[in-house]
């Protein structure tokens, strides 16, 4: 036990603070503050008291923020994310050691006093006196503990933090309250249960069971006295006595522990000598925070996660509120992610894109009439460092996404089609379509678009020249044939159908009504493009897409979550048009290279202007993938160019992108049933001998190349095109707005970076 204090007698400031008594003292004195012995006579002002009784009675504890696990759909884990690392342990979890050495260290008397330690008031007042500063302070583990629930109450923000921990006379009269409220409550048990869970152990470890593992890689309950003691020591200054970074001086602070848990009678001395001279040994276990920590490439997807729970109302009707739920954490969220797919994904993309590449791609794969997202990945890795990321090229801006998503080129052109077939256009459809042709007057669901300067489309090959049918123009992807049906039906239709399948830009605008809309001249993500080719696959349903199964919290109450809406956008018949002539695409057409062997698959290639970006979006009756290829910042051409140590000499959509989807396609179905498309009967139209003859020499040329004709300026540039379209001239008064009385044209153009 401690010696007592030497002489019989009360110094005067002990006998001044004597008669001063508890009520008058309840104020900074009573709290423990550690001031000069100055100011010990004039601590009870005028109003202490009276402002003590107006404090309100009751301290909301909140509860302590904890780790957040993030699981796939077979409950396999794939991150944790945290505001703080801390898992919540009752008392019988923590060694008696660590109990015993954080109350001799900080609070001796623990056991013997109330919320309030006057013999620690003082002595702590007498050193003072006797130092002339403010070497000593007597907070006791309850107010201790009341002032980390102020901290933990403030989360991150600094003000609040600032005031949790300002050491006014306030906020002291304020801890001593709760304080005595707290002791008459809880007891002395639960007090320290709740002191050790709460308070910070520094290297991001609050709790003592995440500062036991993140120091010696092992539970609270078996930790040993000298392992006890340093962390106990810790409390007191986290930076200071840090034994990660300063061993002498942490060796130092817990000897101080082993001293004091001997002197108290904790430990013996011979104990205490014994560990004193045991060194440091610490088994550090670096802090796993975030998605940056995500298994099998599924950071892009655990970052889509939180913004889904920071943005969705299902989870709070503010953003605040929101936030507050997500920093507290404590969750379990089961995802829709996919296990085999993700691991296909990430395969697929391994195998053709190097992240080192000056390119990048993105694929996500989601599930027909559920939404569910199963896949997610693309070639730069989420992180901080070279060739990484943490822009989620799969999604909106708004999601966590680059700028404005990535031009889709020909992709675009099922949904005009489907457009045109819903407003009762057959499947025959034909169409003079000419090598080239000025872009139409065209109505829009407002006013006409109207080509006030003349600006014209080509065919990529003067070869291609109509009439085609739409089965053959989808196939060789005929740009006039699509310029022609928007002519011919309106952009209205088309706005109406996008508007059905969830298609909105990357920015979460919506898409312009110009007829280079059929081009695919604007920027959408890949999750956007595969949610709603799904809706083609489920027969016209389309689906929102989702991420989570179900969230629990730490107590295991389930919170509800979003759920994907469904609704039909275009009847079954469009849609199996539509899969019928998209299956043509991978069977005869621009997309042969990434046809699937086994089972129905049907797709749709794209490459935009000067082949910034070079698509793959396809779909399988159980599946619905997307994939882009491209410069994130738009600044590369894809010609003469090395991705994944392959050399390519011109980049299409059936050429790079088309296997990564085959690839990652298959992996994803595999040992998953494989049902047939509901199709139709799309007769081929007759052809002249010289349309044969035609065909025949576009099939040679273009054979084993998967090659996308319908690309805006596939064919290069001619000399002096100064248009984003090479081989179209678009002035730059068609870029959006209004011209006069008519709609200006869209373009590809422009850097659209992350």
């Amino acid at each position: 036990m401690p010696k007592k204090r030497s002489g019989g007698g009360l110094s005067t400031t002990q006998q001044a603070a004597k008669f001063l008594g508890v009520a008058a003292l309840s104020g900074v004195v009573l709290a423990g503050i550690a001031l000069p012995a100055a100011g010990a006579l004039g601590l009870a002002t005028k109003g202490t008291v009276e402002g003590f009784d107006e404090i309100p009675a009751n301290l909301k504890t909140p509860p302590l923020s904890q780790r957040t696990t993030i699981l796939d759909s077979k409950g396999g884990m794939i991150a944790t994310v945290y505001s703080r690392d801390r898992t919540v342990v009752p008392l019988k979890n923590i060694s008696p050691y660590m109990q015993k050495a954080i109350v001799a260290i900080e609070d001796a008397r623990f056991y013997e006093h109330g919320a309030v330690d006057l013999k620690g008031i003082l002595r702590a007042l007498n050193r003072n006196v006797q130092t002339g500063g403010t070497t000593e302070g007597a907070s006791t583990l309850t107010q201790q503990y009341v002032k980390n629930v102020f901290v933990e109450e403030a989360g991150d923000d600094p003000d609040k933090v600032a005031q949790a921990t300002q050491q006014t006379m306030g906020r002291k009269v304020q801890e001593l309250k709760y304080a005595i409220q707290v002791e008459e409550e809880l007891g002395k048990k639960k007090i320290l249960e709740n002191y050790l869970n709460i308070t910070f152990f520094g290297q991001q470890a609050y709790g003592v069971e995440a500062a036991s593992q993140r120091y010696f890689s092992k539970s609270a309950k078996d930790l040993t006295l000298e392992e006890s003691a340093l962390l106990a020591g810790v409390v007191q200054s986290p930076s200071r006595y840090d034994p990660v970074n300063d061993t002498a001086e942490a060796t130092k602070r817990r000897n101080m522990v082993l001293q004091r848990m001997a002197d108290v009678g904790d430990i013996s001395r011979a104990q205490a000598d014994k560990a004193k001279a045991t060194p440091i040994k610490l088994r550090v276990k670096k802090p796993k925070n975030g998605c940056i920590t995500a298994v099998s490439g599924a950071g892009f997807f655990c970052d889509y996660v939180r913004h889904v729970f920071l943005t969705d109302p299902v989870f709070g009707k503010t953003k605040e509120d929101r936030a507050k739920i997500w920093n507290r954490g404590g969750l379990t969220i089961r995802t829709t992610l996919d296990p085999q797919s993700q691991q296909s994904v990430q395969g697929s993309i391994k195998n053709h894109v190097y992240k080192s590449d000056k390119v990048a791609t993105a694929v996500t794969l989601v599930q027909p009439g559920t939404g569910k997202i199963m896949g997610m990945g693309q070639s730069k890795p989420y992180g901080f460092g070279t060739n990484e990321t943490q822009y989620n090229y799969s999604v909106d801006k708004a999601m966590g996404g680059s700028n404005y998503g990535f031009p889709t080129g020909s992709t675009f052109k099922p949904f005009v089609a489907a457009a045109a077939i819903a407003q009762g256009k057959p499947a025959t459809q034909v169409y003079s379509s000419p090598y080239e042709m000025p872009y139409p007057t065209v109505q829009t669901c407002d006013k006409p678009y109207v080509n006030l300067n003349g600006e014209r489309v080509p065919n990529e090959n003067e070869s291609e020249r109509g009439p085609y049918a739409l089965k053959e123009a989808m196939e060789k992807s005929v740009n006039t044939y699509f310029i022609q049906m928007v002519e011919d039906i309106g952009l209205c239709p088309v706005a109406k159908m996008t508007d059905k399948l969830g298609v909105v830009q990357g920015n979460g605008e919506k898409l312009p009504q110009s007829p280079a809309i059929a081009l695919g001249s604007k920027g959408l993500s890949p999750l956007t493009m595969a949610s709603a080719y799904a809706a083609f696959a489920n027969r016209g349903t389309y689906c929102t897409p989702v991420a989570m199964e179900s969230v629990s919290k730490a107590d295991g109450t389930a919170l509800p979550v979003p759920k994907t809406t469904c609704s039909q956008a275009m009847s079954p018949t469009t849609a199996d048009t539509i899969n019928t002539l998209l299956r043509g695409v991978v069977d005869s057409g621009t997309g042969q290279e990434a046809g699937l062997q086994s089972r129905d698959n049907a797709g749709k290639t794209g490459t935009t202007d000067a082949r910034k970006n070079a698509w793959f979006v396809g779909y399988t009756p159980n599946m619905s993938g997307a994939v882009w290829v491209g410069s994130p910042s738009q600044s590369v051409e894809m010609e003469h160019i090395t991705i994944g140590g392959v050399y390519q000499d011109k980049v299409y959509g059936g050429q790079v992108p088309g296997p990564i989807w085959r690839d990652a396609m298959t992996g994803a179905l595999n040992g998953v049933p494989a049902p047939s498309f509901n199709t139709v009967d799309i007769p081929d139209p007759p052809k002249n001998d010289e349309q044969d003859r035609d065909s025949d020499r576009d099939r040679d040329r273009d054979k084993g190349h998967g090659r996308d004709k319908g690309r805006p300026g596939a064919g290069g540039k001619k000399p002096g095109d100064k248009s984003p379209f090479p081989g179209i001239s678009i002035s730059p008064d068609l870029i959006g707005g209004n011209n006069g009385g008519g709609h200006r044209g869209q373009t590809t153009g422009g850097t659209q970076g992350p």
